[in-house]
């Protein structure tokens, strides 16, 4: 979430005489109806819930300052858990079957939570490029309560959204980082949090042109808004929204977006309008059965094989592939390209779908999988504990328990594939964590880890 420094406007949201503006009133109530509801302004459950789905107005979501700004991505994790839940709910009502798999679901959730593990350390670079930019180098100053910034901060957030998602499967080592977020042959709300932990640290560039006249309070709102839109799409309980998939980003728009069929390659990049698709010649409906994942799987559910496995894969390219000219190609032409191939490669290399493809699924014994289950969801809140305390942790304290986190989430993905290795490699993990248990650097809200450990000692 947000955490920039301080973005001061050079001239106040008041006007002359000290009197606020219309957009700074109605900002007022909004964050008075956080603070009523008991939690930061802006945050109400309500406020929240709208959040997600990009349906705060102006009124209640513009701020003078970055640290006014909530944390709507945070405080959106109930309405995740919620959505998933209702998701399998609906799924077994309209198809008597789950919507995913536990390996592949525990993988997601591995990637994701491998993805925020630099913000513990490292405040959002988007945020600090951005104010940076700001502070230094603004042509002008646009309004922070006025609704016409909000709405063209959204436009403007959305189109640089946009230009990155489209660069980052156009240019192979910005596709080296998104391909993770595609590397799942499910498509479900697990997906929506199947994030790439390098990807952040070249996307901050697509957004820096709004630093110049947008402030970063505006900014930060938007940046979080477009993130959450776009949870709630990856979805196949949702079929069609009727007009509003002319506009919209929809759930039947990004499933072609994830297929691996041709004819969805390269294809419905938006984030949350579907327009610049359309307007760019991007855009394609939804048509065939849509097949999820890469054209050419990694069948793996370890979190950092599917981080690194696609640098690697590029690093042995470029070494391999003769000419400086070409070695560059390697790194910043499409993952298709190859000498004498045009520059995002050829469509008839892509694989063609037959329909009998078959998920990478290695048989995992049903004890195995209830031990997974248990075990990341301790994973998970040892994560939330961190976040919650790492402001009174010492920098060793943290380091620790993102090392301990990374460890588990990579046993986890070896487990699941049922690897030789895993079994090793988990007793380590075990031990370790009772070590550290004992020593007092984990705190769990699962009590019956302390009585556990009390019984065992």
């Amino acid at each position: 979430g947000p955490r920039g420094d301080e973005a001061r406007p050079r001239r106040g949201g008041a006007g002359a005489g000290g009197q606020r503006s219309p957009g700074a009133r109605r900002s007022q109530r909004g964050r008075a109806m956080g603070a009523a509801a008991g939690g930061p302004p802006g945050t109400a459950p309500g406020q929240q819930l709208r959040a997600l789905f990009y349906a705060l107005p102006p009124g209640e979501s513009s701020f003078r300052t970055v640290e006014e700004v909530p944390d709507y991505v945070e405080k959106s994790i109930p309405f995740f858990i919620t959505f998933i839940g209702l998701e399998f709910a609906v799924s077994w009502i309209q198809k008597r079957k789950l919507p995913g798999r536990i390996n592949d679901g525990i993988s997601s959730l591995s990637l994701g939570i491998l993805s925020r593990l630099p913000d513990v350390l490292f405040r959002s670079i988007e945020l600090i490029s951005y104010i940076h930019v700001w502070n230094n180098y603004r042509l002008c100053e646009l309004p922070w309560d006025s609704p016409w910034t909000w709405y063209l901060t959204l436009l403007g957030v959305d189109f640089a959204y946009y230009c990155f998602h489209r660069m980052s499967h156009e240019v192979n080592i910005l596709w080296a980082a998104h391909q993770v977020h595609h590397s799942s042959e499910d498509y479900n709300l697990f997906t929506a949090l199947r994030q790439s932990l390098l990807q952040k640290y070249t996307s901050w560039m697509f957004n820096l042109p709004m630093a110049l006249f947008i402030p970063p309070s505006v900014f930060a709102v938007h940046l979080q808004f477009n993130l959450l839109y776009q949870f709630w799409i990856h979805t196949e309980v949702i079929t069609k929204l009727g007009p509003l998939e002319w506009i919209l980003n929809t759930p039947s728009h990004h499933r072609v977006h994830h297929g691996r069929n041709p004819y969805c390659i390269d294809k419905n990049y938006g984030g949350t309008l579907i327009i610049w698709d359309r307007i760019f010649g991007t855009f394609e409906a939804e048509d065939a059965k849509v097949v999820y994942g890469l054209t050419h799987p990694v069948n793996s559910f370890d979190p950092i094989m599917l981080q690194l496995s696609p640098l690697a894969h590029i690093w042995n390219t470029f070494w391999a592939t003769p000419g400086f000219c070409n070695k560059l190609s390697v790194i910043f032409k499409g993952p298709g390209w190859g000498p004498g191939k045009p520059r995002l490669g050829l469509p008839e290399e892509i694989p063609m779908i037959t329909g009998k493809e078959v998920p990478f699924n290695p048989h995992v014994p049903a004890y195995l999988n209830f031990y997974a289950l248990v075990h990341f969801a301790v994973i998970v809140d040892l994560y939330t504990e961190l976040l919650a305390s790492v402001t009174t942790l010492s920098q060793e304290t943290v380091l620790l328990r993102i090392g301990f986190i990374i460890l588990s989430l990579a046993s986890f993905g070896l487990l699941m594939e049922n690897k030789s290795k895993a079994g090793i490699l988990e007793i380590i993990r075990c031990l370790i964590f009772i070590g550290v248990y004992k020593l007092g650097y984990f705190k769990s809200q699962f009590s019956f880890l302390s009585y556990a450990y009390e019984v065992r000692y």
